[in-house]
């Protein structure tokens, strides 16, 4: 009897658990390489608008949050890994849509898309009406992160179905801890520019600025991936059976 046939009921077999844990850091390479690759290529706005990328390159969101293309790149591989596990139709779809989801709501009408306007707003909102600025910025991570959690809830509820009978607890407490990593990336990534990522991306990425960048979406992100290192199966969003 091999030992996959043997394997107790419910028991995960240890080469999918080490491909969850492996495919758990793809999203947080991706966003490392998004960093990596401008500071690499010198892109600038100017560089980035003679190829045609205007609506993506220009404007305040630009300007305030450079750091967001790493946001970006860390949805779409979150999204992309609900096909990786089990390509069935159910995985493609959940992929499909969420792919949609996060490219739509980060770049739709120009760069930061719905989720930046709604941190902005939010934040802005409450700055005005007498927060404090931390509070504001926390109340306005927490907004955007709402829009980009949700969309990739979203995803992974139709790639995956809903929670196995019993563990609608545990998936609760899970989706809360993400969400909070997740305001919390949103919230790091946002601050780039007051931490000292100014000039970019009007110059490009100088050498400590590249460092810099690279540090900064290494500690925004990892709280986020580290949760997917602890359950890598809900990470690279499998489909449960039921009970």
């Amino acid at each position: 009897m091999s030992a996959a046939a043997g394997a107790l009921p419910g028991a995960v077999p240890v080469t999918a658990s080490r491909t969850g844990r492996l495919a758990a850091l793809i999203p947080l390479g991706a966003a490392l390489a998004a960093v990596a690759l401008a500071a690499a290529s010198g892109a600038t706005q100017a560089s980035l608008a003679s190829a045609g990328l205007d609506p993506w390159v220009y404007g305040f969101f630009a300007d305030r949050y450079p750091l967001f293309v790493a946001a970006i790149a860390y949805g779409v591989a979150r999204a992309a890994l609900l096909l990786l596990p089990a390509p069935t139709w159910r995985g493609g779809l959940g992929a499909v849509l969420g792919l949609v989801l996060v490219i739509a709501l980060t770049l739709h009408p120009t760069y930061g898309g719905l989720v930046l306007r709604a941190g902005f707003s939010v934040g802005g909102i409450a700055f005005l009406s007498g927060q404090p600025m931390a509070l504001a910025q926390g109340l306005g991570a927490v907004a955007a992160a709402s829009v980009l959690g949700g969309a990739l809830g979203l995803a992974a509820l139709v790639g995956r179905g809903l929670p196995r009978r019993g563990e609608w607890r545990r998936a609760l407490v899970r989706a809360l801890l993400r969400f909070v990593a997740l305001a919390w990336a949103l919230g790091l990534v946002a601050a780039a520019r007051d931490l000292g990522l100014s000039g970019f991306p009007r110059l490009p990425l100088s050498g400590a600025q590249a460092v810099l960048a690279l540090g900064l979406v290494l500690a925004a992100f990892l709280p986020h991936t580290i949760l997917s290192l602890v359950d890598p199966h809900s990470s690279v969003e499998t489909a449960p059976g039921r009970r």
